[in-house]
């Protein structure tokens, strides 16, 4: 299937942790049956494991067709890829080894079916960090794992709201190894990623990139720390000059956000997870979505983690779960829209360098 040719995209979803609240958000958000109107839902799970949430939640009415070929599938209602038969022992709220093993089966053949075509954008449940981690799987989340899979240069966890898109330079880091990240290469690489992101993923022409500071105060001229002056005013200067990219700082992260300048960019690039993440929870209009740029294929994700303290319980909120499929419909409808734009830069050229000889005819005449 061609994304730039469907007007309803097949979107994928992974189940997350089983022990999570990830399949209580998927059943809550699919009971609409509206959903249907603009998209193709394909849950990478199982139906034994949609069932025993589904009973739990008897106001949300939800169908599906069970699928074990993810070329088979219904455009008229939910579809679930089994990825696994077995029975599985799913206790709620419980961090354990067995939540970690089929989040990772069906985070990996829903990206399979991305990398393959089969899907046109994927949304993934939370998983959890630790029980997570196998053989097969020893990354601190999907950020690096969408990287590695996708064998994309540089990727971006960028977190975007109605208000604010807040990109970070590092991710899940140890705080005390931060400073270790913060190169020159590696912001202008992030500020390429970003730029380009912004662009294509969501029309934005001429995006305006506010790059934080990593000390506070922005290092006080070098009095509490020197990283601003030596390495992340240079990067901006760079970035700017040599790869077209309009950005400005580094801004003392703290405030920059009191006095609302993050309202001024199309986006912002923090230093560290915190120093991006708190705002973000903390200001963001609307619900978040936690998006992974940089890569060829599209996928978001909601801003939160898998609350095993409400896990089973029926009263976690889909919101954030919705919006990110929403988001994820909005990227891949924008990625063919940018596509359709430049598929013939020389064509639009030309028909520009007619139009100004004309005018200039014109204004001649």
């Amino acid at each position: 299937m061609n994304p730039s040719t469907e007007n309803k995209p097949v979107i994928g979803i992974s189940c997350g942790d089983i022990n999570g609240i990830g399949v209580e958000l998927i059943i809550k958000t699919l009971s609409d049956n509206r959903i249907l109107d603009i998209c193709t839902p394909v849950i990478f799970a199982n139906n034994k494991l949609i069932n025993f949430y589904r009973k739990s939640l008897p106001e949300q009415n939800i169908s599906f067709s069970v699928i074990k070929d993810s070329s088979k599938i219904s455009h008229k209602q939910v579809n679930v890829f089994n990825c696994w038969e077995e029975d599985v022992a799913v206790t709620p709220g419980i961090l354990n080894d067995i939540g970690g093993k089929y989040a990772v089966i069906s985070l990996q053949a829903a990206t399979e079916a991305l990398k393959a075509g089969k899907i046109h954008g994927l949304v993934t449940a939370p998983i959890h960090k630790k029980n997570i981690q196998s053989a097969g799987f020893n990354f601190t989340g999907h950020t690096p794992f969408f990287k590695n899979y996708f064998t994309a240069n540089e990727v971006a966890m960028f977190m975007v709201a109605d208000n604010m898109r807040i990109a970070l330079l590092t991710e899940h880091v140890p705080f005390k190894d931060v400073a270790q990240y913060v190169t020159k290469e590696n912001i202008i690489s992030k500020l390429v990623v970003v730029n380009n992101s912004l662009k294509r993923d969501f029309g934005i022409n001429k995006p305006r990139i506010a790059v934080l500071a990593l000390n506070p105060h922005a290092g006080d001229e070098g009095l509490i720390g020197k990283e601003e002056i030596e390495i992340i005013k240079p990067a901006v200067k760079e970035a700017k000059q040599q790869k077209d990219i309009f950005c400005f700082g580094p801004y003392s992260a703290d405030a920059f956000f009191a006095r609302g300048q993050h309202e001024k960019f199309d986006a912002v690039l923090a230093m560290y997870h915190d120093q991006g993440l708190i705002p973000f929870k903390s200001m963001a209009i609307g619900d978040g979505v936690n998006f992974t740029a940089g890569i060829q294929a599209v996928r978001t994700s909601p801003d939160h983690g898998v609350a095993f303290d409400i896990a089973g319980k029926g009263t976690a909120d889909e919101s954030s779960f919705r919006t990110a499929i929403y988001k994820c419909i909005d990227i891949i409808r924008n990625r063919a829209e940018f596509a359709n734009q430049y598929k013939n830069p020389l064509k639009k050229m030309g028909s520009a360098v007619i139009a100004n000889a004309v005018d200039e005819k014109i204004t001649e005449d």
